[in-house]
């Protein structure tokens, strides 16, 4: 019985560490994002030495349908720039109380897919939503994903989206 539970266990850890590391969705980088909707742009406040613009597509910036979420193919990018930083590494502060944006470190690009994601353990889901991340030329990244779902994932209540109000 104890060799049956070992085994048991093993096979489950076995499988969720493959649905965790599973092969990302293929996301393309959205060479035209520019030309989206710049929505936001602000200090990002889960890293205090980051400034972030967000841009979003037609579909997402039409807003949220009747059940309060984004419709399917909407696809929202996050440039993600280093804060200008004074000689003790401290992000400094325009006159308005605002992160001066330095040089352009990443684009993140969340895609909205109908079908997408149901399969990753519960604490990566994030709806229909899945993630990218991109060089400033447009190269992808190896990074590990599961820390973004984890951020978005508590956010159901707003389509897993920080930004969601200012989509609304």
């Amino acid at each position: 019985m104890k060799k049956t539970a070992i085994a048991v266990f093993a096979v489950a850890s076995i499988v969720a560490a493959a649905l965790a590391n599973a092969k990302d969705p293929d996301i393309a980088f959205p060479a035209d994002y520019k030309s989206y909707k710049n929505y936001l742009s602000l200090d990002r406040t889960l890293n205090a030495d980051q400034v972030i613009r967000l841009f979003a597509n037609e579909k997402a910036a039409a807003g949220v349908d009747g059940k309060g979420a984004l419709a399917d193919g909407s696809v929202l990018v996050a440039e993600i720039y280093k804060a200008k930083l004074n000689d003790k590494g401290e992000a400094i502060e325009s006159s308005l109380g605002r992160r001066i944006r330095d040089k352009l470190a990443a684009i993140a690009v969340m895609e909205k897919r109908a079908g997408c994601c149901g399969d990753r353990p519960e604490e990566f889901r994030t709806g229909e939503w899945d993630f990218a991340v991109f060089s400033p030329d447009g190269k992808r990244l190896e990074k590990d994903l599961n820390t973004c779902r984890g951020c978005h994932n508590p956010l159901k209540d707003a389509d897993f989206l920080f930004s969601y109000d200012h989509l609304k």
